[in-house]
């Protein structure tokens, strides 16, 4: 199996919060993971929502972005739903699968887990982009 690889090391791609590590299991399939650390908490002492969504929109982004051949994705939609809390320490696991790709769309689903539990779910829709973009990244 493939190791995980650092998304990318651009300041504002999540480097600041963390990082996210990434790995392509096949063209449909991709995981990536995160370890939850004090500023990813909320007042609640639990994973903040938005850390959540930050992390489902990269590593669901750069696997639009892979099985895309490269080109750059935005994110034309996404819907989560948050299942149960993370807390300090905590990995995170996110597993995504390739539904449907089109000339220029990505069908995509997303589960967190964590301790083998699912933590939450989403389905999104990406764009893809067939001119470059200056400083794109991974994720686009």
């Amino acid at each position: 199996m493939r190791k995980y690889t650092q998304i990318s090391t651009k300041p504002g791609f999540l480097k600041n919060n963390g990082g996210l590590l990434f790995r392509k299991i096949n063209n449909y399939k991709f995981d990536f993971k995160t370890k939850i650390k004090k500023i990813h908490l909320n007042r609640a002492n639990i994973t903040h929502g938005g850390y959540i969504c930050s992390i489902i929109d990269a590593g669901s982004g750069t696997a639009a972005h892979s099985s895309s051949n490269g080109k750059p994705c935005v994110t034309i939609s996404l819907e989560i739903k948050f299942v149960a809390p993370t807390k300090f320490n905590d990995e995170i696991i996110g597993k995504v699968s390739i539904i449907k790709k089109t000339k220029s769309l990505v069908f995509l689903s997303c589960e967190l887990k964590s301790k083998n539990k699912i933590i939450a779910t989403s389905s999104g829709i990406w764009k893809i982009i067939n001119n470059k973009i200056p400083g794109a990244g991974s994720g686009g």
